[in-house]
């Protein structure tokens, strides 16, 4: 009898901690692309998430294997001068989305640990508050560029 009660008990347990869905599970990655700037300087990491899940969702970092150091930074223009600041997180609505665009919030890519090309597709591991990840693709564009491309539109 107690080893029927002791496996119902571990089986609920079990379930409901497979049923826990955690941030990453809500959020989807698209437009994801990557700005490369010359001479080895930093760049600019981009993507719109949508959270489907019932609770907001914060991104708190992201890594990647082809840059030493990646972090989250808000631009903004205050009284005519342009800056830059480091942030801790960035909010995904319930229901909602957040962009990472040029002019606004995104990922600062720092020191590539190769040089990356225009049409490279970079791995960029995404982390949430809760611990949970997304592995996302981000394609490199030109400096010129001020979107994910063609390419990117329907993912």
């Amino acid at each position: 009898m107690k080893t029927i009660t002791l496996s119902l008990l571990l089986g609920g347990l079990l379930f409901a901690g497979a049923s826990h869905a955690t941030a990453a599970d809500h959020v989807h990655a698209s437009h994801a692309w990557i700005r490369v700037l010359p001479s080895g300087l930093p760049a600019g990491g981009y993507v719109t998430l949508q959270n489907d899940g019932d609770q907001p969702v914060a991104l708190s970092g992201a890594s990647s294997t082809r840059y030493a150091d990646v972090m989250l930074h808000h631009s903004s223009v205050e009284g005519g001068m342009s800056r830059m600041t480091m942030v801790d997180t960035v909010t995904v609505p319930a229901h909602g989305k957040a962009v990472l665009a040029p002019a606004g919030y995104h990922l600062m890519l720092m020191q590539a640990s190769t040089p990356v090309k225009p049409g490279d597709s970079i791995p960029m591991t995404l982390e949430f508050t809760d611990g949970s990840t997304l592995v996302t693709g981000f394609v490199a564009r030109p400096a010129n560029a001020i979107d994910a491309g063609d390419e990117q539109s329907g993912h």
